[in-house]
C-alpha cells in the first residue's frame, strides 16, 4: 500500500513538474530564442547579400574558428540623433497615452465593479466588444471621423462652434485619441478584476470614524487597487510604445515612432543590422524598469 502511495505521488510530481515547464518552454521557443537571432543579426555588419548581414561564426582555411562581434551598430544609434528622438517621442506619446488610459479606464472600472450583476454583464461586454471586429477597420473609421472633411469637423462647422475645420488627423493628437481609444480595454480589465475584490468593510470602518469619501479613495481605495493600476498601465505602455499601425494611419508619416522606424529599416532600407539594433535597445528600455520594478517589489514584500 505505502509503495503504491509512493507511485502515486510520484507519477502526480512528474505530471506537475511537465505543466510547469509547459511555459518556460513557451518562454524558451518564443522569446528567448528570437532574442538572441535578433541580438545576433545586431552584432553582425551590413552587407549587400541574402541575408544582408555577415556571419556571426567564420571557418579560416585550416579550420580555426572566428567569433566577429561588430558593436558599430549601437554606436551609430547614439551618434545619429533620429534614433534617440525617435525613442524619446515614443517614450512620451507612450507615457501620454497610459495617463489617458488610466484616468479614463479607472473610473469607468469602479463604475462597473459596482453596478448590479445584470448591468455588470452588460457593461463588460461593451468593453469587450471592439474586439469583435478588425483592428485595422476600427483605426481605419477614425481616419473618416478626424479628417478635415470628416464627420467631427463637419459637425463643429454645422453647430456654428467653428468656422474652419481643425487640423486633426496627421498630428500627435490623432496617434493619441487612436492609441487610447485602442488600448483603454487593457486598462479596464485588469483594474475591474482589483476593484471587484475590495473589501467595502474597510471603507464603512473609514466613514464610520469620519473620514470623507476623497479622503477614503486617495488613502485606502487607491492603494488597494494599485496592482490592477500598475498591471494596466504595463498592459498599455508596453505595446503603445512599439506601436506601428496607429502612428502609421493616423500620424501620415508626421508622427515617428520607433515602430516605423523598424519597418523603415527592415523593409525600406534592408538593414538588417540597424534594425535589429533599434529592436534590442527598445528592449532593453521596457524590460530593465520592469525587471528593476519587481526587484524592488520582491524586497518590500521580504521587508514586511
Amino acid at each position: 500500500m505505502l509503495y503504491r502511495f509512493r507511485q502515486f505521488l510520484e507519477s502526480a510530481r512528474a505530471w506537475q513538474s511537465a505543466i510547469v515547464a509547459v511555459p518556460y518552454f513557451w518562454l524558451l521557443l518564443f522569446f528567448l530564442i528570437p532574442f538572441f537571432l535578433v541580438l545576433k543579426i545586431s552584432l553582425a555588419e551590413y552587407i549587400v547579400a541574402s541575408p544582408p548581414f555577415s556571419k556571426l561564426i567564420q571557418f579560416g582555411e585550416e579550420g580555426q574558428m572566428y567569433i566577429t562581434l561588430i558593436f558599430d551598430n549601437f554606436v551609430f544609434l547614439w551618434e545619429d540623433d533620429l534614433y534617440y528622438k525617435t525613442y524619446l517621442n515614443s517614450l512620451r506619446i507612450s507615457i501620454i497615452s497610459t495617463i489617458l488610459c488610466l484616468l479614463i479606464g479607472y473610473p469607468i472600472a469602479y463604475g462597473i465593479a459596482r453596478s448590479t450583476p445584470t448591468v455588470k454583464k452588460i457593461l463588460l461586454l461593451m468593453v469587450i466588444l471592439p474586439f469583435w471586429t478588425s483592428f485595422l477597420l476600427r483605426v481605419y473609421a477614425w481616419i473618416g471621423l478626424l479628417a478635415d472633411q470628416g464627420t467631427i469637423n463637419d459637425l463643429l462647422i454645422g453647430l456654428g462652434i467653428i468656422d474652419q475645420p481643425i487640423k486633426m488627423l496627421y498630428t500627435d493628437f490623432a496617434v493619441l485619441v487612436g492609441i487610447v481609444y485602442t488600448y483603454v480595454p487593457f486598462m479596464i480589465l485588469p483594474l475591474f478584476a482589483n476593484i471587484e475584490r475590495l473589501d467595502l468593510t474597510v471603507h464603512e470602518a473609514a466613514a464610520d470614524l469620519g473620514a470623507k469619501p476623497f479622503t477614503i479613495f486617495r488613502t485606502i481605495t487607491i492603494p488597494l487597487t494599485m496592482p490592477g493600476i500598475i498591471a494596466g498601465s504595463l498592459l498599455v505602455f508596453i505595446p503603445a510604445t512599439g506601436e506601428f499601425v496607429i502612428p502609421d494611419l493616423l500620424g501620415g508619416g508626421n508622427v515617428l515612432m520607433i515602430g516605423r522606424v523598424l519597418y523603415s529599416e527592415f523593409n525600406l532600407n534592408q538593414d538588417w543590422p540597424v534594425a535589429s539594433t533599434v529592436a534590442i535597445v527598445l528592449l532593453l528600455l521596457l524590460v530593465i524598469p520592469m525587471m528593476l520594478y519587481q526587484h524592488y517589489q520582491a524586497k518590500e514584500a521580504e521587508a514586511e
